[in-house]
């Protein structure tokens, strides 16, 4: 390959990068609202939807009241567009995984928003502090699951290892405190009131429209 062959593919490449970097600049700046950016986390993003990642201690009240009044209301409002997913990070001393490890199996069997809202209410409303076998049949009928198929989904010990991979990434991305909002993988949000996440989260929908 000769010197001007060499020099036009540099020079072709290098626009190209140029380009990219060009649009991805743009599309960070279209963004609206409060949220910044995340070095070095890769983005989650399906075109169409956005996800709500939620890293949270289900004995934590402030993550119960945003739970049932901030996630409500946004997946009224953008309904199939948005996705959330409940990280389990604990915070709160001297509390078994036990909840965390029920809501993680729970979600392997199709039933993880039903659970996270029983397990949210059994603690803060009613007061249960303890989820042994009896009580747990009593939240697996409420929720609807078999008890069977779900006791040895615990048992494998699988749902304990997901709370540990939920922990390991809040710990990389240096989470101080529940309930900490991610939207996408990488694009964390700190004012964590409804407008202000309704506001990128549409602007994020709005983007998707115009690519």
């Amino acid at each position: 390959m000769n010197a001007q062959n060499m020099s036009s593919k540099l020079a072709l490449s290098l626009t190209l990068m140029f380009c990219l970097f060009g649009w991805s600049t743009v599309a960070f700046s279209a963004l609206q609202g409060e949220y910044e950016m995340m070095e070095g986390e890769p983005s989650l993003h399906e075109s169409g939807k956005v996800i709500l990642l939620e890293f949270a201690d289900f004995y934590c009240g402030h993550c119960h009241m945003f739970e049932r009044v901030v996630v409500t209301k946004l997946q009224k409002e953008f309904g199939d567009q948005l996705e959330a997913r409940m990280i389990g990070f604990p915070v709160i001393p001297g509390k078994l995984p036990t909840v965390f490890e029920m809501y993680n199996q729970a979600v392997t069997m199709g039933k993880g928003q039903k659970m996270k809202e029983i397990l949210f209410q059994s603690i803060h409303d009613k007061d249960i502090q303890m989820f042994d076998k009896t009580m747990r049949s009593l939240i697996l009928k409420e929720v609807g699951l078999d008890a069977t198929e779900f006791e040895a989904g615990l048992a494998s010990g699988k749902p304990f290892q997901t709370l540990g991979k939920g922990k390991e990434w809040g710990e990389r991305i240096k989470l101080t405190h529940t309930p900490t909002v991610v939207l996408d993988g990488n694009i964390g949000i700190k004012n964590l009131n409804f407008e202000n996440l309704k506001i990128v989260i549409q602007s994020i929908l709005d983007q998707d429209k115009k690519s």
